[in-house]
């Protein structure tokens, strides 16, 4: 299968993923889709708050972008965690607070392969510090 050339917005959207990834790792060992998101500027940190707590129904109807962008930055998310080396690890998101504790959801159908996407969390397999790869050099 022949993939499609990538074109500039795209390439401007990889890049983007890549380096808030890349903040993420420098802080912690364990990137989530909604710590990338909230990097990007695409999910308010206050409104996964409230998300957290259960005052949100489900996670996309606050996240500023549309859901076939969405699809996009969670896959490419995933290809770069690959690349370096990350192991993916299922986390269960719980409602925050005194309420009775109840599974929190990512999007409206809660369709399983989705809500799996947002909550697989890549971990840093090192003993040490995140150390980004080198830059690869591109042939002319």
């Amino acid at each position: 299968m022949r993939q499609r050339p990538e074109d500039g917005a795209e390439r401007a959207v990889r890049s983007r993923i890549e380096c808030a990834m890349t903040r993420i790792l420098a802080k912690r060992k364990v990137v989530a889709p909604v710590d990338v998101l909230v990097d990007m500027g695409l999910l308010a940190p206050e409104k996964l708050e409230d998300w957290r707590r259960g005052r949100v129904h489900y996670l996309e109807a606050v996240i500023h972008c549309n859901l076939t962008r969405l699809s996009r930055i969670l896959k490419m998310l995933r290809f770069h965690a690959h690349d370096l080396k990350l192991v993916p690890s299922i986390t269960a998101y719980m409602r925050r607070g005194k309420r009775p504790k109840q599974r929190l959801r990512f999007t409206k159908t809660g369709e399983p392969n989705l809500e799996e996407a947002y909550a697989r969390h890549f971990v840093w397999p090192g003993k040490g510090p995140f150390h980004p790869p080198a830059p690869k050099e591109t042939r002319g």
